[in-house]
């Protein structure tokens, strides 16, 4: 009766429900519950699977280039960053108000991480999430337009909730590249959110997006309600590269002491600062 049970559940693709009830067969725990607890469990069961199968597949569509969390973006006091900000930015309430980041800073500072960690934040939150690096958007949007999918491509950029655009003004808009940036802006302001990062601080866009009345145009709809992050420091990467040149040593001098058979304590062979 129970296998019945199991794989009519399994046909109907309760699979959070399907393996809670299996367990609870194999422990013998479902003798001890009273009907509505077991109801009770079982829904409890799918209802998680679908949660977290359901963000499974927001992270999998956006396509984050990191593998970034709030939980270890590094607030040191050189960077420049506020943590109750981030923080409050990652109860991602800022959707809901359908308000902007910009994130600016110089190369190598963590604006692409801290913009990922939010997006990821916003997947698990249940919000849907688009990640585009904005160099190979445009260029994709053009030869979408030639094979006439430009507007699904668009209509579905308009869809999601939060848009990342990271590295953002890499390069001069050319005329193509400035109207669709106009028709993205256009059609998420005051509709939906965006985070944009970018090495140029945010009075450079202006002659980056060239062409006056456009730049207007899509500078009043990015800036207006949106929050702004600055960082400041050094190179994050300088910083891990750093790192990793202290560990390659470290392992190298325990391996020529091990291999001398010299036996030092241990601290003698420590990173040195």
């Amino acid at each position: 009766m129970n296998e019945i049970t199991l794989n009519k559940m399994t046909k109907m693709k309760m699979f959070g429900m399907e393996n809670s009830f299996r367990t609870m067969i194999e422990t013998g725990k479902n003798h001890s519950l009273t009907n509505d607890e077991l109801m009770s469990m079982l829904i409890q069961s799918e209802w998680e699977d679908r949660e977290n199968r359901k963000i499974n597949r927001y992270l999998k569509a956006a396509r984050f280039r990191y593998n970034a969390s709030v939980e270890e973006i590094d607030f040191s006091s050189q960077r420049n960053l506020d943590k109750n900000k981030i923080l409050r930015f990652a109860d991602c309430s800022f959707i809901e108000r359908k308000e902007n980041i910009l994130i600016t800073g110089s190369t190598g500072v963590g604006k692409s991480y801290i913009a990922t960690a939010l997006g990821h934040q916003a997947c698990l939150k249940g919000y849907r999430v688009l990640y585009y690096n904005t160099q190979k958007l445009f260029p994709r949007l053009k030869m979408l337009k030639a094979d006439g999918t430009y507007i699904n491509e668009i209509n579905k950029i308009e869809k999601h909730d939060l848009l990342i655009l990271d590295d953002f003004g890499l390069q001069k808009f050319d005329s193509y590249s400035r109207m669709a940036l106009l028709e993205i802006m256009e059609d998420r302001h005051g509709e939906k959110s965006t985070i944009i990062s970018s090495q140029l601080p945010v009075d450079k866009w202006y002659e980056i997006i060239g062409e006056n009345t456009i730049a207007d145009a899509v500078l009043d709809r990015m800036i207006h309600t949106a929050h702004r992050i600055n960082l400041k420091g050094e190179s994050m990467r300088k910083e891990l590269n750093h790192y990793g040149l202290k560990i390659h040593r470290f392992e190298k001098k325990k391996n020529e002491i091990f291999h001398s058979n010299i036996h030092l304590p241990f601290c003698e062979v420590g990173l040195s600062r």
